[in-house]
């Protein structure tokens, strides 16, 4: 199912463990079209995580993601077509 926002990217109530550590607890994010976005926060803060999500590499245990108003869980391969990602 599509979102009916114009958002680049959002992500509503995201969350994501591994065994007992929680890398993400309800993690929120609207990014409007045409933004630059840096994700900044100390190590162990669910960045690289939230970016997996985003970019289809990892499934959310909760919540739901939107790439161009795309599912990224429902509908990886339409997500994917919309983002470019590239390590450092």
């Amino acid at each position: 199912m599509a979102v009916t926002t114009t958002y680049a990217v959002e992500a509503q109530g995201l969350i994501k463990s591994f065994g007992d550590t929680k890398a993400l607890c309800g993690f929120d994010i609207v990014v409007e079209p045409g933004t630059v976005l840096g994700m900044l926060g100390p190590n162990d803060a669910g960045k690289t995580t939230t970016v997996r999500i985003l970019a289809t590499l990892l499934k959310p245990d909760s919540g739901r993601a939107f790439i161009d108003g795309i599912d990224v869980v429902a509908d990886p391969r339409g997500a994917r077509s919309r983002i470019g990602l590239t390590g450092q």
